[in-house]
């Protein structure tokens, strides 16, 4: 063996001779394994990866590309069924799983290069769950050739499958687990000849004995330098080559130090030993790093769940209303489909109740423990579970469209954003190491000149108790617990800041449709002014409000889909069907209404402020009327006057006036924004007791007033659910969406409220508080731990062994503090 391979590693064999141009030189490599894989990298012009990398890869001896026709099954609809879905015509999204991954800068290697294979429209991957999705258009790339690609440069990528996912994570838990299982052994056996040693009086343990003692303790560190050290060094190396300062970097020096003066000691038989600090050093800190990892693949675990909430298999009725049963893949369920969910079911789908009444428990998803009662025409969403009785479903979603997967995809989000409050740590973190170096050698010189004998051991000492391993996990062990405690009470963090910004937070800005109403209005009357007959006005209604998403737009469609009178003395018989004549020309108007042609007349429907812009006629008696009771009205009109108008009511969410009672004794201040009428708004903010409430206001409108709150000096979180309110979420500091909203405004969200209960905001800000509370008193806790210790430590008041049950015992008690989340309800 003469040197280690530059891509991955290993020792290079003799006689080995391959080698790739790197950054201007030559570098060896142990393989043509390396080579190809390395080729790939410099020919991409990827060569920054090796820069940037703070772990090595596998070994591509390990990692060779598959054969081209076994990638070539994955082309294949019926394989891609699992884990492939449409985007667009010619566009598809893979979910993936990649293994080799082993730091950042593989995710960043991974990324540039498949994004550079012609073809591919969009790729993500997250570095705590080892998931990729990639988008590409079908007519250019073909999925096995960006499977292909990936192998190229030494990684492995398959379908994403829960199990897998699961086996990496206990693979990852059980080398841990060895790791400190063998430092822990070495620990207490090396315990057991130190005590002796210490215990005994002058000249009452003879020197060969005690040489004896010495020897085996040398044995027994051995394999914990070795083995369970051996990260710290391979790190601390790496960050050295790189010209950086790690925390692994004092660990390792701490360790190495200790072990090679105990070492030389042991040989020379001549001054002292501290192979037991060593091994209680290494063991505690082992410990922190795994307590610290299993958080983490707790909250990652969060997300698998979800994942295996949807059966492989369900029950579908091919021939319903006939009964007839078969027992297929979930997979080859389709839109349209008609399924039979059983008691004790999980729903493997997201539905529309055909037949039956139950209730579904939803609180996997939604954070509400109480089931769901469910009845022909209610939806209902995969993988609540059926509590009481069959239900007959037609299936409205399946595979990557479903809600169940888009909750998955925003918490994958989160889980890959790195927070403010985070970055800042690891700054702080990196700074202090560098002057706890300068610390360490400036202590080691001192005592050299005071009491040469105990300058190494205090040298190790201020090296060990400083690492500021827990001012590094003060923070994201916080935010990671937090992030699950916060989606079991039906919060979902979806960007990395939320939390923190969340606890911050002074005012609370409520849209009011679909936020703190039900979202449903219903249209309660109707009047004809007179051009046409009313049935005539419902067709235009149903052909301009043909493709709204506004709540109520879709009431009036609803409405006049089937032509329902409200009130049967308008003369209009209900349940009148009729073609609606098709719109052209559709333009929305944002907070105003609709305008379109229909047959060449111009119309307008919205507001009627809106509307009286096309003929600048007097707005009718009845407007003025409904909107003076608290009503939400809306004109139909052209150019030559008013056309019909209608009323919509909408009724307050069953907990809205508790959540708006809860927030303000939070100390929160509450203001309701809304495009509906100044007289609809006043009425619903008295009843659930806000006294900033304004109406008539258009999304500039809300932008605006959020942005004179935040100008002057308040920290704003928005709730909202439609696509009127993108642009506003977009300016608060923080914006919550209700999961029942439109997709557009779920994605903008730093929040999502998955159970539509406005209550659980109060509980999501309740944990958001004591979560900041806790990360400060993690970093509180870091800081006076660091500042007292290091200067006991340089007095020599430390020992070695101290030290590491000191550095240990500060990582656990952040991340212990931080476990308390997990236990806490919102109150």
């Amino acid at each position: 063996m003469t040197d280690n391979c530059y891509h991955c590693g290993l020792p290079i064999p003799s006689g080995a001779d391959f080698s790739v141009e790197i950054e201007g030189a030559p570098r060896a490599m142990c393989c043509a394994g390396c080579q190809a894989v390395a080729q790939a990298i410099v020919a991409n012009r990827l060569a920054d990866y090796y820069r940037h990398r703070d772990a090595l890869p596998e070994s591509p001896r390990e990692a060779l590309p598959l054969e081209l026709q076994e990638l070539g099954l994955f082309d294949h609809p019926e394989v891609q069924k699992n884990f492939v879905r449409p985007v667009g015509e010619h566009e598809r999204e893979a979910a993936l799983i990649l293994e080799g991954i082993t730091c950042a800068a593989c995710v960043w290697l991974n990324e540039a290069h498949i994004a550079r294979q012609p073809g591919v429209t969009a790729v993500d991957i997250n570095y705590a769950t080892r998931r990729a999705r990639v988008r590409w258009d079908e007519r250019q790339i073909r999925l096995s050739q960006i499977l292909e690609a990936i192998a190229a440069i030494g990684y492995r990528a398959h379908p994403y499958d829960v199990m897998r996912s699961e086996q990496l994570a206990q693979k990852e838990r059980r080398a841990a687990l060895w790791r400190l299982f063998v430092a822990g052994f070495g620990m207490m056996q090396v315990m057991m000849y130190a005590i002796p040693v210490y215990m005994a009086g002058e000249g009452e343990m003879t020197a060969d004995i005690e040489q004896l003692m010495r020897w085996a303790s040398f044995v027994l560190t051995l394999p914990v330098v070795l083995y369970s050290a051996a990260p710290f060094f391979v790190s601390a190396w790496r960050d050295l080559k790189l010209g950086r300062v790690g925390m692994d970097v004092p660990v390792a020096l701490g360790v190495g130090a200790a072990f090679a003066a105990s070492t030389w000691a042991t040989l020379t038989a001549a001054g002292a030993v501290y192979f037991d600090s060593v091994t209680m050093f290494v063991f505690f800190l082992l410990s922190g790093r795994y307590l610290e990892m299993m958080a983490r693949q707790k909250a990652v675990r969060g997300i698998e769940e979800l994942a295996r909430a949807i059966p492989a298999f369900c029950t579908r009725l091919p021939r319903y209303p006939a009964m007839d049963v078969e027992r297929i893949p979930v997979a080859e369920v389709g839109v349209g489909d008609t399924v039979l969910a059983k008691p004790g079911e999980t729903i493997p789908v997201d539905g529309t109740v055909l037949s039956g009444e139950s209730s579904a428990d939803e609180s996997l998803l939604t954070g509400e423990s109480r089931p769901v009662a469910k009845v022909a025409g209610d939806a209902v969403v995969g993988g609540s579970v059926n509590v009481a009785s069959p239900l007959v479903l037609r299936v409205d979603r399946v595979g990557e469209g479903t809600r169940l997967a888009t909750i998955q995809r925003l918490m994958e989000r989160a889980a890959a954003e790195k927070p403010r409050m985070v970055e800042m740590a690891d700054r702080i973190a990196g700074r202090f190491v560098v002057t706890l170096l300068l610390l360490a050698a400036v202590t080691a010189i001192v005592w050299w000149n005071i009491d040469a004998a105990r300058a190494l051991w205090v040298f190790v000492a201020v090296l060990v108790v400083s690492c500021p391993c827990a001012l590094s996990l003060a923070t994201p062990a916080a935010l990671t617990v937090a992030t699950g405690a916060m989606t079991r009470h039906g919060v979902l963090v979806t960007r990395g800041h939320a939390i923190e910004t969340l606890a911050r937070a002074t005012h609370i800005v409520f849209d009011k449709t679909g936020t703190l109403t039900e979202g449903r209005p219903r249209v309660t009357a109707a009047l004809a002014l007179g051009q046409v007959e009313l049935i005539e006005a419902w067709a235009l209604v149903a052909a301009l409000e043909a493709a709204s998403e506004h709540p109520i737009g879709r009431a009036l469609r609803d409405s006049a889909v089937v032509g329902v009178a409200p009130e049967p003395s308008q003369g209009i018989p209900p349940h009148i069907t009729f073609a609606p004549p098709g719109a052209t020309e559709l333009v929305a108007r944002t907070g105003r209404g609709v305008e379109g042609r229909c047959g060449g007349l111009l119309l307008r429907i919205g507001t009627p402020a809106y509307v009286a812009e096309l003929h600048a006629a007097a707005e009718p008696a009845e407007a003025a009327g409904w909107a003076a009771e608290g009503a939400t009205v809306v004109a139909l009109g052209d150019a030559a006057g008013w056309i019909a108008l209608f009323r919509l009511e909408d009724t307050p969410r069953p907990g809205a006036a508790a959540a708006v009672a809860a927030l303000r004794a939070q100390g929160l201040a509450i203001s309701m924004l809304s495009g509906d009428s100044p007289g609809a708004v006043a009425r619903m903010a008295a009843g659930l007791g806000i006294g900033d409430a304004r109406g008539a206001m258009t999304p500039e409108d809300k932008h605006a007033a959020i942005k004179a709150l935040q100008d002057g000096g308040a920290v704003v979180a928005m709730v909202g659910d439609g696509v009127n309110d993108a642009p506003v979420l977009a300016q608060a500091h923080v914006s919550i969406a209700m999961g029942s909203g439109t997709e557009l405004a779920r994605s903008q969200a730093d929040v999502v409220l998955l159970s539509d209960d406005p209550i659980h905001l109060t509980e999501g800000v309740t944990v958001a508080r004591r979560t900041l509370r806790v990360i400060r008193q993690n970093l509180v806790w870091a800081f006076v731990y660091n500042v007292s210790a290091i200067p006991l430590a340089m007095a020599g008041w430390i020992t070695p062994w101290m030290a590491g049950i000191g550095m240990s015992a500060s990582s656990l008690l952040v991340v212990m503090n931080a476990l308390r989340l997990q236990g806490q309800r919102g109150k």
